[in-house]
């Protein structure tokens, strides 16, 4: 499923477009292959009567909810779960049918941080931190290349133009001291 284009604006330019490691999957996938081997032994094992038909339709239907609950379920948040980082900002999005989304404008992050466990570190994946100015920090679980990804966060927030130029302002002009009562000067 692609980012839909209508989430950026129109000069806006997408830099990286992420889903969480592929690790994610790896679990999914294998209770899935486990479940539809539970079904199939359970078909050729069980007896052909009445009685084994009523054993099979007991085990398939467990092997369906397990299937469907935690194989077919985490593999498609998995694959609606977006991390987009684009020249102003950072998008989380997730939800399958209700969707959550989230923008962290990258001039009002303050702080991003990595961690990795040896797992992760085996992977090249890990959970990024971002933390932005007034909000709640950001997770990014399961970034994959997430040293990469860090790097890359902190070029586009170095490379963003400064909000105050000091050369076009003009200097303050520095107030008159004034000496004695009522402001007025002395004479010298």
């Amino acid at each position: 499923m692609a980012f839909p284009d209508d989430v950026l604006a129109d000069d806006e330019e997408l830099v990286l477009h992420l889903h969480p490691h592929w690790r994610v999957v790896v679990g999914p996938v294998l209770i899935l292959l486990v479940a539809l081997a539970v079904t199939v032994l359970a078909w050729v094992m069980l007896p052909q009567n009445d009685g084994g038909l009523l054993a099979f339709g007991v085990v398939a239907l467990i092997m369906l909810y397990y299937g469907v609950r935690y194989g077919v379920r985490p593999l498609v948040v998995w694959r609606c779960t977006h991390y987009l980082v684009t020249g102003e900002r950072v998008v989380l999005q997730d939800g399958v049918i209700a969707r959550e989304r989230r923008d962290l404008p990258l001039n009002r992050i303050n702080d991003h941080a990595l961690s990795q466990s040896v797992f992760d570190r085996l992977t090249g994946a890990g959970t990024l931190t971002v933390t932005s100015i007034g909000d709640e920090p950001a997770v990014l679980a399961a970034v994959p290349r997430a040293h990469d990804v860090q790097n890359l966060l902190y070029e586009l927030i170095e490379s963003l133009p400064d909000d105050v130029d000091d050369e076009d302002e003009p200097e303050p002009e520095l107030p008159v001291q004034r000496r004695g009562l009522f402001g007025r000067r002395t004479p010298t």
